[in-house]
C-alpha cells in the first residue's frame, strides 16, 4: 500500500465532505487515523519528559540560588554573580526567576534598595532580596 501523506487526506476528507467521491477506503482512513494518534501519542510522551527534565534543572538552579542569600539584603546582579560562580549557565532572568519562587514560597524575602548616585546623577531604586531570617 502506498503511504498517504496528511494534505492527500486531509484533502480527500474536504472532497468527501462536500459530496464528492472519496478515493480513499475506509480502511485507509483508520490506518491513517490510528497512526496520526499514534505520533501525537509519541509527541506528548517527548513534551512531558522535557518537561521533567527542565523542572528538574530548575529545581537545582533554585537550590543554588537559595543558597547564595544571606541575612542582607543584596541586588539581583550580587546574587547572580555568586550564583553564576557556581553554574556558568545561570543567568540574571534565570535568577530573577528563582529569587521570584523563593519569595512566593516564603524562604525569601524582598524589598527596594536605593542606590544613591554620584554628582549630578540621581539616585535609583533597584530590588533587593535576602534569605527569610527565622525570628
Amino acid at each position: 500500500m502506498e503511504k498517504i501523506t496528511k494534505r492527500e487526506m486531509y484533502e480527500a476528507i474536504v472532497e468527501a465532505a462536500k459530496g464528492g467521491d472519496f478515493k480513499y477506503t475506509a480502511e485507509d482512513v483508520i490506518t491513517f487515523a490510528e497512526n496520526e494518534i499514534a505520533l501525537l501519542d509519541k509527541k506528548a510522551t517527548k513534551a512531558k519528559e522535557r518537561a521533567a527534565t527542565k523542572a528538574a534543572e530548575g529545581d537545582a538552579l533554585t537550590a543554588v540560588v537559595a543558597d547564595a542569600l544571606t541575612g542582607d539584603f543584596q541586588s539581583i546582579a550580587d546574587i547572580a554573580a555568586v550564583v553564576a560562580e557556581t553554574d556558568g549557565d545561570a543567568t540574571v532572568s534565570k535568577v530573577t526567576y528563582r529569587l521570584t519562587q523563593l519569595v512566593k514560597a516564603g524562604k525569601a524575602e524582598k524589598t527596594e534598595l536605593t542606590i544613591p548616585g554620584s554628582e549630578g546623577v540621581k539616585a535609583r531604586k533597584i530590588q533587593g532580596y535576602r534569605a527569610v531570617v527565622a525570628d
